[in-house]
């Protein structure tokens, strides 16, 4: 009996956060639908270097992958970026991290409504997607209706697949582990992400503010915790690893001084299993994130799987999985992007996203240093709210969910030579 074609358009063999979005979704849909033949498009995700699937073994994703599409799927499954949303099959659903700032561009409405259904990761984003409207003019200009969300979305979390993390005690013979324990601290803070565009103060993730507001905190104290800082910008290269180096550098001429806390760089990519054992490594004791937003925070969910505190923003996508009454989520206000971080189309002009407040981060840096024993049975709670509604499995379970509400039962047409419409063009893939 033939199946129902089901193909997914994703950057699935990156190094990147849609990679590991787009791997955890397929791995879903296959078991929420056992009655669908799933097929993959390997797609680019910027500069993001290629080779995952291969370097983990994942063999059951690497068969699935297609060079191109010659039936017109029954489904069709993008997971990009909304304005490259394009409908091309029976069925057509778009899944996206959607936008970390308080308004999207228009070209994400247009192409959030080219589609059947969304799929985004968090309740953030699906507030935008639904309060963002433009009003249209005509080529006289005058007013031709409002551009305004007309298709359904839903979320769906981005689940720790607990496979991968979980507590475990240091591995002796892994690289991570024995870099670790050369620092000369015992008490770790660590920062997971990439350290963007944008002005001092100004990059997404905030990273500049971060650091300054670590050294500034701890600098006068005689007993200082370390930070390590797993970042990078561009790519893995030596002239980023540099470059990332002579910020750092910048950051403490302008506070002026010396004495600081040791900071601790972690420059590239590192595969999963280090990952892990940097989370639970037990030097590191915490995660900070000073985020001005997030349509999800991939390495915040994952963070609370060792059961160590995390202090972050009190805004945007990640707080829908990090309880306020369990993690140290700092106050701050939403103010206007600041042009150095616009990016086109994404990240646009008349936004706004957040600032936590440099008093309430020093507070809370000192307050999980000073009172780390205290706060501990609140972050085991967290592991616990993590592992009962935010796994992998229970993403597959509301995945299903969704798709058995809004996706109708189609007529197959897998036997079926249908080549696509002309006017219809797929996402570029990778070059071999």
């Amino acid at each position: 009996m033939s199946k129902a074609l089901a193909i997914v358009s994703c950057p699935i063999d990156t190094y990147s956060g849609y990679g590991a979005r787009s791997r955890d979704f397929v791995k879903a849909l296959i078991k929420a639908k056992p009655e669908w033949d799933v097929k993959i498009l390997s797609q680019r995700w910027g500069a993001t270097k290629f080779g995952y699937l291969q370097d983990h073994n994942e063999l059951d994703l690497a068969q699935r992958i297609i060079p191109g599409v010659q039936n017109k799927p029954n489904v069709w499954i993008q997971i990009t970026v909304p304005n490259e949303f394009q409908p091309v099959g029976d069925f057509n659903i778009g899944v996206t991290a959607g936008i970390e700032t308080t308004a999207c561009h228009d070209s994400w409405i247009q192409g959030v409504n080219r589609m059947n259904l969304i799929l985004t990761s968090a309740n953030h984003a699906k507030i935008v997607f639904e309060q963002t409207t433009y009003e249209m003019k005509d080529q006289g200009g005058n007013k031709a209706g409002v551009l305004k969300l007309e298709k359904p979305v839903e979320v769906l979390f981005e689940g720790v697949d607990v496979s991968k993390y979980y507590k475990k005690a240091p591995n002796k013979d892994s690289k991570i582990v024995n870099s670790l324990n050369t620092i000369k601290e015992s008490f770790c803070f660590l920062i997971v992400g990439h350290w963007l565009s944008g002005e001092f103060g100004h990059d997404r993730k905030n990273i500049g503010l971060t650091i300054e507001r670590f050294l500034t905190t701890f600098r006068t104290q005689l007993k200082k915790p370390a930070l390590v800082l797993k970042t990078q910008s561009a790519n893995s290269g030596l002239i980023d690893q540099t470059s990332i180096i002579e910020k750092i550098d910048l950051i403490k001429k302008n506070i002026g001084g010396s004495n600081f806390p040791n900071i601790y760089l972690l420059h590239g990519e590192l595969p999963d299993e280090e990952i892990n054992e940097l989370y639970n490594h037990p030097k590191i004791k915490a995660m900070v994130s000073f985020t001005k937003g997030e349509g999800f925070g991939r390495p915040l969910l994952e963070f609370t799987t060792t059961g160590k505190p995390i202090i972050a923003s009190g805004w945007s996508g990640h707080t829908d999985f990090l309880r306020k009454d369990l993690n140290l989520l700092v106050g701050g206000k939403l103010n206007d992007v600041h042009q150095s971080a616009f990016m086109k189309d994404a990240i646009i002009e008349n936004s706004k996203w957040f600032d936590a407040d440099p008093k309430q981060c020093a507070t809370a840096y000192k307050y999980a240093f000073k009172n780390y024993n205290k706060h501990l049975p609140k972050a085991k709670k967290q592991l616990s709210v993590t592992k009962k509604y935010f796994t992998l499995d229970k993403m597959t379970e509301q995945l299903k969910e969704h798709l058995d509400k809004y996706v109708p039962t189609l007529a197959i047409k897998h036997e079926f030579k249908a080549p696509l419409p002309k006017e219809i063009k797929l996402p570029k893939r990778p070059k071999k």
